[in-house]
This record gives C-alpha cells, sequence and structure tokens, in this order.
C-alpha cells in the first residue's frame, strides 16, 4: 500500500506528474496577477464541465430509439406493428421471434423510432424482454380489450414483471397502456382496464412480498411496487403510465383503416 500511495501523490511518472508544476506555476502567475481571475477561470472551467456531462446523459438518452411492443399473445401487438409502418391490415400470426423496424413518426422533427415486436408466449416473453430492455426509450402494453376479463391475472402478472424490472423502469421514460380491440361490442374502456389492473397489481404485490424471496444478493429489482401501506395506483410509480383505447383491425372489417390516432400522437411526443 506505501508503494500505491506514493505512486498516487507523486503521480509515477504519469500525466499527473508531468504537467503539475505548470498548473502550480499558472495558478500562482493569476493569484499574483488578480485573484477574481482564478475564480473566473475555475468558474468557466465547472460551467464547461457541466455542459460536457450533460452532453453524455443527452446523447445516451438519444440513443435509445427503441419502442417494445409487450404483451400476451393473441392482444394485436403484431397487427400493431404492421398498421403503424405500413396502415394496410395483414393476417398475423403468433410470434416466435422479435420483429423490428424504424418507423417516422408525424411530426414536425422527422424524428423516427425503432418498433421492436416481441413475441407474447409465456415461454418466450421474458427472454425476450431482457435481451430489448436496455435500449428501450418506451414501452408499449398492448392488451386486448375485448378478452380482457377473462384474462385480467394473466395480464397483470406479465404486466407486474415488465414494471418490477428496476433496468426497465431507469431506461424506459415512457410507458402505455394500449387497450386494443375497441372495435369489438364486449371490449372493456380503458378506464376500467385501469381499475381492474390497479386492483390486481394490488394483490399480486401483497402475495410476492409475502413470498420467501427468490432473488439473489446482486440483483437490484425493487421487491414492492408503489407505496407501502397503500392501496396500489399508477401514479405511485416513478415513471408515468398513461392509458389510451385503439383498434389495430378498425371498425369496418379488414378493408376498413384502423384506429391508432391516439397512438401515433403518443409516439410522436415521445420521440
Amino acid at each position: 500500500m506505501a508503494t500505491v500511495d506514493s505512486c498516487r501523490v507523486e503521480g509515477c511518472g504519469g500525466a499527473g506528474g508531468t504537467f503539475q508544476p505548470y498548473l502550480d506555476s499558472l495558478r500562482q502567475e493569476l493569484q499574483q496577477r488578480d485573484p477574481t481571475l482564478l475564480s473566473v477561470v475555475l468558474a468557466v472551467a465547472v460551467v464547461l464541465l457541466t455542459l460536457v456531462f450533460w452532453k453524455l446523459i443527452w446523447s445516451r438518452k438519444s440513443s435509445q430509439r427503441a419502442v417494445l411492443l409487450v404483451g400476451l399473445c393473441d392482444s394485436g401487438k403484431t397487427l400493431l406493428f404492421v398498421r403503424l409502418l405500413t396502415g394496410c391490415y395483414r393476417d398475423t400470426q403468433t410470434s416466435i421471434t422479435d420483429s423490428s423496424a424504424v418507423y417516422r413518426v408525424n411530426n414536425n422533427r422527422g424524428n423516427s423510432l425503432t418498433l421492436i415486436d416481441l413475441p407474447g408466449h409465456e415461454s418466450l416473453r421474458l427472454q425476450f424482454l431482457e435481451r430489448f430492455k436496455s435500449s428501450a426509450r418506451a414501452f408499449v402494453f398492448v392488451v386486448d380489450s375485448a378478452s380482457f376479463q377473462r384474462e385480467v391475472k394473466d395480464v397483470a402478472e406479465f404486466l407486474y414483471q415488465v414494471l418490477i424490472d428496476s433496468v426497465g423502469l431507469k431506461n424506459a421514460p415512457s410507458f402505455l397502456i394500449a387497450c386494443n380491440k375497441q372495435d369489438i361490442t364486449m371490449a372493456k374502456s380503458a378506464k376500467l382496464i385501469q381499475q381492474q389492473l390497479e386492483k390486481e397489481l394490488n394483490t399480486l404485490r401483497v402475495t410476492r412480498s409475502a413470498a420467501p424471496s427468490t432473488l439473489d444478493s446482486s440483483s437490484t429489482a425493487p421487491a414492492h411496487l408503489g407505496k407501502k401501506g397503500k392501496e396500489f395506483e399508477f401514479s405511485q410509480l416513478p415513471l408515468k403510465v398513461e392509458f389510451l383505447e385503439c383498434s389495430a383491425k378498425g371498425g369496418r372489417g379488414d378493408a376498413g383503416s384502423a384506429d391508432i390516432q391516439d397512438l401515433e400522437k403518443w409516439l410522436a411526443k415521445i420521440a
């Protein structure tokens, strides 16, 4: 340890040791000429370092251009993906791998995002989520509004897993729950879906917190969702969760246009 400490003080022949005499000489000269000049130089240096820091932060944010489309099987993720990119209807099948494409948002800035449609099958979805979450600018969690009542527990289970993921929460500044298939008569409204999900997530976090932890000591995932001692609400999360209604198929059959204008506006907002 003595050798290491000695190295740090003397610079060990590195850049710090080489330039230290010149820096000391410059500081003494500035102080002799005008003591306030040294303060000005230091203030300018701090401002420059701050600008460099924020540029690095902004560059990292700008590099995260992916919007992950997630949800259960048959929620309509893939058709939404196709509609956003082409505007056309296409028959789709259950995905077993991811699909990605550049999406030009509808705004005056000409921004683009990378849409990534992730498989919704129970055996695949967490695997693909783990692969892509670090590049996510936002999540679009797609819900089948028509079958929501019978799938509410499965939807809440997957949503809980996405929300509780600390890396996902850190990297995704925007989170949307898209209540799809609103063209079907029995579809539930976005408001009802939000209320039901809050109740199910509240139950889930109670049962999860009571169960023995399976996380290893190196995991940083939070063990609790929302505020302890209060009924769960999405407003308690460290990111804003929004809801909207949409229909990838549209109300006039396969040949009709999709009702995804609100989704397109949301993507333009977060781009």
